[in-house]
């Protein structure tokens, strides 16, 4: 084993967020680490890498008992961590980066060894499969070649263990090939990887193993050969969630929004369809097909400069957010952290925000109100909490996704639009959050839904509209969803328009 992790606990304040857990990895592994959000995943790394101390037990490095002081001794050792919110400066260089804190000087004077350290940078890069100048300004690169550039980083700092954490959130189905690519080709190079990722067909498409921890305390280890979807989910979880998704069963209603010929230049053009009251459209495509901008200008965040917008038969123009709410529309955005919610506000001032009407009279808040309101959504979410006053940036992904919802549940909305509505949230969050999406569906809401994940989409949807490149493919019905359908028109395949 490259790595032994034995009897780890860890409190904060009194409180055990680990105890007793175990890890392993070999030389040459892809490793899963997987848990709900809170399960100690993280803290299991940052004992690891020496961010945090641990309160009891063994960390064994390469047969070597270690106790690490920060993370630089954990990159001496070997061991690189590529964070979900990537460590690239955008504004220098692609070389300037890769050399950051490394640089390459002749002799024992400042000078820098510029034409050398970008001949290298080339030429790492390339054998990682990607063709970049060194000269580019690293932000200008996509997020998928900034994560390419985290690994070489790494490697250059001769990392037999890289730990990635949710590498895939916000990359393209094609970025993503290249980056298992990069991870299967470095593998059989004797580099050994731990991958923490909400998406399961990922963990059993790339991983060895995997690791299950539960509420801080480890639950097991399972070759992905000799386990299932629905194993790794109860380990995780503690129970049977049934099946994936849940049935949608209610018939839709009448027309509630409809978009005709919706367009911004640049963006997309020519969008049109329909959502009836309890139906749940989804909107597909591949990441930079124009799905959030469209969605974004029907919410009034971007003016629309071609098109019509009818909600319940009625042409309206919608310029602004207010203008949306007003018309019964609210957004759960794609990016919760800096659009959905203010982390420093408690939940009851993030659900409030756009209550205020509801919880006021002649101008001053009603706080027994408030309080009555705010606390009824909690219930109806289920939300995880100590209580309304706790700071939304305290919570887990997916109980700070049940706040965004909560809060535009409390609009009343006749449209909601959710876009990735279960991004970097753990599979029991996704499962409420889907169950929450249904009883929405069948009091009558219509829903719009984009998301980049598949299985979500077909499990999800009444209907799908797939757009390719700012464009609108095709309309599918549920009975004609399937990936490979979906995918033929989203790399843009014969566009029909069902």
């Amino acid at each position: 084993m490259i790595i032994h992790m034995g009897g780890i606990s860890k409190s904060f304040s009194g409180n055990q967020v680990l105890k007793e857990v175990a890890f392993s990895l070999k030389k040459g592994e892809i490793h899963a680490l997987m848990g709900e959000n809170g399960a100690g995943k993280s803290t299991m790394m940052k004992i690891l890498t020496g961010i945090y101390s641990r309160d009891s037990g063994t960390v064994e490095v390469k047969g070597r008992s270690v106790v690490y002081k920060g993370p630089k001794d954990a990159e001496k050792d070997g061991i690189a961590v590529i964070h979900q919110e990537l460590n690239i400066l955008p504004e220098l260089t692609v070389a300037e980066n890769l050399f950051l804190g490394n640089e390459q000087t002749v002799g024992k004077t400042p000078w820098l060894k510029t034409r050398e350290m970008n001949r290298m940078t080339e030429e790492r890069l390339r054998d990682l499969g990607l063709k970049v100048k060194a000269t580019e300004r690293a932000g200008n690169l996509s997020v998928g070649k900034q994560q390419i550039i985290e690994i070489a980083k790494a490697l250059m700092t001769n990392a037999d263990v890289i730990i990635m954490d949710e590498p895939t959130a916000a990359l393209t189905d094609r970025e993503i090939d290249t980056l298992f690519k990069t991870i299967r080709d470095l593998q059989k190079q004797g580099v050994s990887f731990i991958y923490i990722s909400h998406r399961m067909e990922e963990i059993f498409s790339l991983c060895d193993r995997i690791t299950v921890l539960r509420d801080g305390q480890y639950v097991g280890v399972k070759n992905i050969r000799e386990t299932s979807f629905d194993e790794i989910v109860s380990m995780m979880v503690g129970r049977q969630l049934g099946g994936r998704f849940p049935e949608v069963t209610n018939q839709p209603g009448d027309v509630k929004l409809e978009v005709k010929n919706l367009a911004r230049s640049g963006e997309f053009e020519n969008i049109s369809f329909s959502v009836k009251s309890g139906e749940i459209l989804g909107i597909s495509g591949l990441m930079g097909a124009g799905r959030s901008e469209v969605v974004e200008t029907l919410f009034g965040y971007r003016k629309a400069e071609k098109g019509q917008i009818f909600i319940n038969g009625k042409e309206v123009q919608i310029t602004s957010p207010i203008v949306a709410i007003k018309n019964g529309l609210g957004l759960i955005t794609e990016d919760r952290k800096s659009k959905g919610l203010v982390t420093d506000f408690s939940i009851r001032e993030n659900i409030s925000l756009v209550n205020l009407k509801s919880i006021s009279s002649n101008g001053w808040i009603s706080h027994s109100q408030e309080s009555s309101f705010v606390e009824n959504l909690i219930k109806r979410l289920g939300v995880a909490c100590s209580g309304p006053e706790q700071k939304a940036k305290s919570l887990s992904g997916g109980n700070q996704q049940k706040i965004v919802i909560a809060k535009w549940l409390g609009t009343n909305p006749s449209v909601l639009i959710l876009d990735e509505p279960t991004r970097g949230v753990d599979v029991g969050a996704k499962k409420e959050i889907y169950t929450i999406m249904k009883e929405l569906a069948e009091q009558g809401v219509a829903i719009i839904m984009v998301s980049s994940e598949l299985p979500e989409i077909i499990g999800m949807s009444s209907r799908v509209m797939v757009m390719f490149e700012g464009e609108m493919q095709t309309i599918l019905d549920r009975n004609e969803l399937s990936e490979e359908h979906i995918m033929h028109y989203a790399t843009g395949g014969d566009k029909h328009v069902g």
